[in-house]
């Protein structure tokens, strides 16, 4: 078992590596690769590129070896981006010595610790795999039953920091990380406002609590029956902001982009925006 482990992690870091040399190559493919790399870019193509790299190989491990094949998938990706990271900065030696992100963040609070911490959030990609993942398949039959605003997903999960001067290494992988994870908490935030929105909008009792919250879920202040109200005032305020009209789309609480346009300012539709 542990030999069929070791040849699973050698084939885990070979497969990774001829992947991100893929991706290199790319851009010198002419017209056909910048088509392959714009899509790659972007959901539901990132969303391929994300999976191959970080949670298919722990998780092809675990079902082939069981735990010995889920940490060869894990070792195996570390020690895959450790190799891309050692190549990436030898190909770009004269940006590794000018400034960079690691440098002044290594300065302020040691090499150690910097990345210490940064290993430390990897632990949370699981959980935005796992929120992107309700975000295609938990979401979309909500649009279709209750006629939830729908989302062009490429708009908000996709990465652009590669495009930036001056990455290279380590700085690259932090901020394409952050890059998609950004993209993802952001939709998730607001389908769950949504949600929120449709069958709950009960002010919480805790001021501290809606005063955190209405930053992601601005319908707390905008339409939400107080904390105070009752089931009858609950049922009222949905009465209002929700029409029975299936030729219409919901008002969503005042927001502008969702509500019927009547081509009045800030209204916008297929045809563009009133003024």
């Amino acid at each position: 078992m542990l030999q069929d482990s070791a040849i699973y992690l050698a084939a885990v870091v070979s497969v990774l590596l001829s992947v991100a040399g893929f991706l290199h190559l790319l851009p010198k493919l002419g017209k056909v690769g910048g088509s392959i790399g714009a899509k790659l870019q972007h959901a539901p193509g990132l969303d391929v590129m994300v999976t191959i790299f970080t949670v298919l190989p722990w998780l092809v491990g675990a079902i082939l070896y069981g735990w010995t094949g889920f940490f060869a998938g894990l070792v195996g990706q570390v020690v895959t981006l450790q190799i891309w990271c050692i190549l990436h900065e030898l190909a770009h030696r004269s940006v590794v010595k000018g400034p960079r992100i690691l440098k002044v963040l290594n300065s302020r609070v040691g090499r150690f610790r910097n990345h210490l911490a940064v290993w430390i959030t990897t632990l949370a990609v699981p959980v935005f795999w796992l929120a992107r993942l309700t975000e295609w398949i938990v979401y979309p039959p909500l649009v279709l039953l209750v006629r939830f605003p729908s989302y062009n997903q490429k708009e908000w999960v996709n990465i652009s920091r590669q495009k930036f001067e001056g990455l290279v290494g380590w700085d690259l992988i932090w901020c394409l990380y952050c890059d998609w994870m950004t993209g993802i908490w952001s939709l998730g935030t607001e389908m769950l406002r949504n949600v929120e929105s449709f069958w709950c909008p009960i002010r919480f009792d805790s001021t501290k609590k809606c005063e955190n919250c209405k930053i992601d879920f601005p319908d707390l202040e905008n339409g939400w029956v107080p904390a105070d109200g009752n089931i009858a005032d609950v049922a009222d305020r949905l009465a209002e902001k929700y029409t029975d009209d299936p030729a219409q789309t919901y008002a969503w609480f005042g927001h502008e982009s969702r509500k019927p346009c009547d081509g009045g300012a800030g209204c916008c539709d297929s045809k563009g925006c009133g003024k």
